[in-house]
């Protein structure tokens, strides 16, 4: 697989970070304010690990590197972003497991 496919993942998941930080900040109205917070971080969390994605082709171990951060971004975001939409936790189950992998992700570039 070509390194470089990492950056056009990035810029898929940059424009949905963007995007869904925007909709998080003018027009996400939970009603119960603490998901205002869950819905910070895992914007927070899938933006930050988007701008680490720019840097896979460069890492020994791309596709590894670059398929830690993906899984971590979908499993850890998202399962936030929908514990935040639809103001219930009992969806909370796949974000530890998005945790691990962002865990796995930078502990790959050490090999």
């Amino acid at each position: 697989m070509d390194p470089r496919v990492w950056h056009k993942v990035a810029a898929i998941s940059g424009v949905a970070a963007l995007g869904l930080g925007t909709y998080g900040a003018h027009v996400f109205k939970p009603q119960n304010p603490a998901y205002k917070d869950v819905w910070h971080t895992a914007s927070l969390y899938h933006l930050v690990h988007t701008a680490a994605l720019l840097a896979a082709p460069i890492t020994k171990h791309p596709t590894v590197f670059g398929g830690l951060l993906t899984t971590g971004i979908l499993a850890f975001s998202g399962t936030c972003y929908t514990v935040a939409l639809l103001e219930d936790r009992k969806y909370s189950t796949l974000a530890p497991f998005g945790g691990f992998a962002f865990i796995a992700a930078w502990g790959s570039l050490f090999f």
